[in-house]
């Protein structure tokens, strides 16, 4: 188990994020494929860890695995995300998250593109977004 660097009370987390995002990140829950807010989503710029605000994926990374969910081939750093063997529903999958707080983001497979060969997929309602400034000329 890793040290967290970043510890809320269950009070506060209910206080701070939405049911949905409550749910997700505090109770291993799942959105509905093709529902949440970044599934689709093509801006350039960072996505954040709803619970700590931690950065965990950029969008350079991003790309439609046709899966519903925001997808990714890579994080940010090698330790923003910690990997969890995942044995609900009758299957073997890999969990992801934050390794700041803990919070559930969603599952990685091994049916991504170049170079990693990763896809994590992770739900939207885990996710802020903060759009990188442009360059002016």
């Amino acid at each position: 188990m890793t040290d967290r660097k970043v510890h809320k009370t269950d009070d506060k987390l209910q206080t701070e994020l939405s049911p949905e995002a409550y749910h997700v990140t505090q109770e291993k829950g799942t959105e509905r494929a093709f529902t949440g807010k970044y599934w689709d989503h093509k801006e350039d710029g960072m996505y954040y860890c709803v619970v700590c605000g931690e950065p965990l994926f950029d969008s350079a990374t991003k790309y439609d695995s046709g899966s519903g969910w925001p997808s990714f081939y890579e994080p940010v750093g090698g330790d923003k995300v910690e990997e969890e063997d995942d044995f609900s529903l009758f299957m073997r999958r890999t969990e992801v998250k934050c390794n700041s707080c803990g919070a559930h983001l969603g599952h990685v497979f091994e049916d991504g593109p170049q170079p990693t060969g990763l896809r994590y997929c992770v739900n939207s309602a885990a996710l802020d977004f903060e759009q990188r400034e442009g360059e002016e000329d």
